[in-house]
């Protein structure tokens, strides 16, 4: 597939290259196509396109939306929505409030209980099939991740359900077990994981660790 990457910091680049691993095409979609990172990051995987957010969405037939959550709203409107329409969008993003620090290893969010980011950005782009997935847990384990409990399950929600048995099969080529967890409503709880999983990292440097659903 064509896979459009909407935001280069650590996690756009992580995806990106996954994607390339599985032998997808990538653009990967930045402000700024001169950043140290970025260029680094074309010299070790030549086979990718380096662009706008814009030349990433009109590229991509899917969509990753890897941008801080307080920059998602505005990377949208600088793809163009246009260019998210029909496709699949998958939201790597999480609400972090970061004019606030984390109390007690609790991190602050900018949304409130009753309200995901997704749900927002799902208004913004009526047309894309937004899917919430890659948001909790470290980027290092997002590709091929191998803990001794076997692997780790990814939660996903979204109201098309083409979209997420898409999502899925990329999840699963990429080392993980999906679980859907139902329509866009959900993603405000799949999105609280974030906060539960950076718990132990800010109170005892602990980062190493995934999330499984254990099912009779």
């Amino acid at each position: 597939m064509k896979i459009g990457i909407i935001g280069s910091g650590d996690v756009g680049r992580v995806l990106g290259k996954a994607f390339l691993t599985e032998g997808h095409e990538v653009i990967l979609g930045t402000r700024d196509t001169s950043k140290e990172k970025v260029v680094q990051w074309k010299t070790e995987n030549p086979s990718a396109g380096i662009g706008s957010f814009a030349d990433a969405a009109a590229f991509g037939e899917v969509i990753v939306l890897a941008t801080l959550g307080e920059a998602a709203e505005e990377a949208l409107k600088l793809a163009g929505i246009d260019h998210l329409n029909g496709k699949i969008v998958i939201d790597a993003t999480n609400p972090i409030d970061h004019t606030q620090p984390p109390v007690n290893g609790v991190l602050r969010y900018f949304t409130n209980a009753n309200e995901s980011l997704m749900e927002r950005l799902q208004k913004q782009a009526p047309a894309a099939k937004f899917v919430k997935a890659f948001n909790s847990v470290g980027n290092p384990f997002m590709y091929k991740p191998n803990f001794p409990g076997g692997k780790p399950t990814m939660f996903i929600c979204g109201n098309n359900e083409e979209a997420k048995k898409t999502v899925t099969t990329i999840l699963e080529s990429f080392g993980w077990e999906a679980e859907d967890m139902g329509k866009a409503e959900t993603a405000g709880s799949i999105e609280a994981l974030c906060i539960l999983w950076c718990a132990p990292g800010f109170n005892r440097n602990q980062w190493t660790h995934a999330f499984k659903l254990l099912k009779l």
